[in-house]
């Protein structure tokens, strides 16, 4: 049975293991390893959106939905992360710096999809892109070893992959046009 308070509190007892995503993922791998749980107990998604579970300088908790066919463009975190999904998919695309490029770009560097019941951890420097490829929401716990909303961060174009400073107000704005397009606006 998954209950949010619960699930907040082992992130945060399993993050005082060490600044290190491996204890808070088993924590993920067992709360996704029961999707209808986590339905029951944070409702079917309805719409897209970043819901904070938990928030603070040391760990953010989000409940994350993916609008169909949404993605966002690469961007690091600066901080490690795990993923896991209960409902729908997420394709990622991880890039890697080219070696002295003047301009910040990424090359493409690996892909991996997950599906319900199945997590990944992200390590400190990992630059991905993300993809709901099927055409309905698609639901995920992401853990997060720090303040998502206040560590600086990048983003890179998406049509040149050159690296720009990461903009939290545009990305969050991709979701309001998600549910415009959902009729959830």
């Amino acid at each position: 049975m998954f209950e949010t308070d619960a699930f907040v509190n082992a992130c945060q007892l399993a993050r005082h293991d060490g600044d290190s995503h491996i204890a808070v993922r088993e924590v993920v791998e067992k709360a996704v390893s029961d999707p209808a749980a986590v339905l029951r107990a944070l409702g079917e998604p309805t719409r897209a959106g970043v819901f904070k579970l938990y928030h603070s300088d040391e760990l953010t908790i989000l409940n994350l939905v993916w609008g169909p066919q949404m993605t966002l463009m690469p961007h690091d975190h600066s901080m490690w992360a795990v993923i896991g999904i209960y409902t729908g998919r997420e394709d990622n695309i991880f890039w890697r710096k080219i070696k002295d490029d003047p301009q910040g770009r990424i090359e493409a560097a690996g892909a991996k999809a997950l599906s319900v019941g199945e997590t990944a951890p992200l390590g400190r420097d990992v630059i991905h892109s993300v993809t709901n490829p099927i055409p309905r929401l698609t639901a995920a716990l992401h853990v997060y070893g720090g303040d998502f909303f206040g560590a600086h961060r990048s983003e890179w174009d998406a049509e040149y992959l050159t690296e720009q400073t990461y903009d939290v107000e545009k990305n969050l704005a991709l979701f309001d046009k998600s549910n415009a397009a959902l009729g959830t606006a």
